[in-house]
């Protein structure tokens, strides 16, 4: 009895918040008189229409009232969560910086420039603790069941949850595709830096930031690269070879030089002290021999960032830098593709993981008993371990090239839009 006394009061409360006529007139006393007699006569079924009519309007005052209890609790996760990824990230990379010689200001602007890289893949974490928490709080205090009794849909009691999930995928594709790639790149950068001014304190200059043994092979234009040594620092090459080949793979023209560097401006690949050697591809004998002091080959495009990238994570590599090294790699037939394109679409797929997140979260939240809402927390933890073993298993099927990676990445999406799917049917 006293927990529908609290029902009713819900009701009559929320009705007031949207201007119901539940709430006003001497019909009200009559039909909730009657209600409360177990007895629904005509005012109840006319009163009821009419507040069934106004489902279908806008509920200003209970939508202020869910995004104001929802968003400070997102707010508060949110902030939370990004700060100990702050924290692990000044325990994984403090000493290593420090080790660099970065000074207090190097420090900051590195951690700074890090934590926007980690927002969106917090973000989907933070939405469904929160929307577990206050969905499974508003449910234990019988909100639910007192606006579901005046006639509300469930979709129409969480429209403004939908709404925010629609902007959030909006922000999760403006955090993939820009946000993130600027931080991976930029915090790779400093992060470079120091490192480069440590080792030019015992190092020559072209000795800085030398990556060894550097190979390209451009098969859409017929070329194949070799230096003994890159520097990133001046973006320059040495003990460089390039060989032009034929349509049959044959060697027509070597260069060979001690040194080279690339003009952004179009100019090309500009060599320095080398000499250009031609053969017969037939008989693969040197016909000729050519020194120069320096060359520039106009002709040669290839970008020297996309050579450094070949052999690094899929997890370093920011959006734009794996579609390039994509793009380059299914030229070349090359299996290394499949991982950096899983890689590529998960971070599409995961544009809508806030609206996966939701569509798991309410009926989640909202069908059980009414207990503790952190109950509804631990529960967080089971689906992204859920997740996390269909992610591995679509990426190692995919590695095995038993799927395709666009399936292989929308994969896990998949699994858990099927799991909302009958998430929703129970609650129904």
């Amino acid at each position: 009895m006293e927990e529908g006394g609290r029902q009713g009061q819900a009701v009559r409360v929320f009705n007031q918040s949207i201007g119901s006529p539940f709430a006003r007139g001497p019909e009200d006393k009559t039909a909730v008189s009657s209600r409360r007699a177990g007895r629904v006569g005509a005012a109840d079924w006319v009163l009821l229409s009419r507040g069934q009519r106004l489902c279908s309007a806008s509920l200003n005052t209970y939508d202020r009232h869910l995004l104001r209890e929802w968003l400070s609790i997102l707010g508060i996760v949110l902030g939370a969560m990004v700060g100990l990824m702050l924290v692990q990230v000044m325990y994984d990379d403090f000493r290593v910086l420090r080790e660099l010689g970065a000074r207090g200001l190097e420090m900051w602007m590195y951690f700074f420039v890090t934590m926007p890289s980690f927002l969106a893949n917090v973000l989907p974490v933070a939405l469904l603790l929160s929307l577990l928490f206050v969905l499974g709080k508003l449910h234990r205090a019988n909100e639910f069941t007192a606006m579901r009794a005046a006639g509300v849909s469930m979709f129409r009691i969480t429209a403004p949850i939908w709404a925010v999930g629609v902007l959030a995928c909006g922000l999760s594709w403006w955090l993939n595709s820009s946000v993130v790639p600027w931080s991976v790149e930029t915090s790779r950068s400093l992060r470079e830096g120091l490192d480069f001014r440590k080792q030019a304190q015992t190092l020559a200059a072209d000795r800085v930031g030398v990556v060894e043994s550097v190979a390209f092979d451009n098969q859409h234009a017929g070329r194949m690269w070799f230096f003994n040594r890159y520097s990133r620092l001046l973006h320059r090459g040495f003990g460089v070879t390039v060989s032009d080949l034929d349509n049959r793979r044959r060697e027509t023209t070597r260069l060979v030089a001690s040194e080279a560097s690339y003009d952004e401006h179009g100019k090309g690949w500009i060599f320095k002290e080398g000499r250009t050697m031609s053969f017969n591809p037939e008989s693969g004998e040197m016909i000729g021999v050519t020194s120069f002091t320096q060359e520039t080959r106009s002709s040669y495009k290839e970008d020297p960032q996309l050579m450094l990238l070949i052999d690094r994570r899929p997890v370093d590599l920011s959006f734009s830098e794996l579609k390039t090294l994509i793009d380059y790699l299914r030229f070349e037939n090359s299996d290394k593709v499949t991982s950096y394109a899983v890689r590529y679409f998960t971070l599409i797929a995961d544009t809508l993981g806030p609206l996966i997140v939701i569509a798991i979260a309410i009926p989640f939240a909202v069908s059980g008993v009414r207990v503790n809402p952190a109950v509804g927390v631990s529960k967080s933890f089971m689906l992204f371990f859920l997740y996390y073993i269909l992610a591995n298993l679509a990426s190692s099927l995919a590695t095995k090239q038993l799927i395709d990676p666009l399936f292989a990445a929308w994969l896990p999406n998949i699994g858990m839009t099927v799991l909302a799917a009958w998430l929703f049917v129970r609650l129904r």
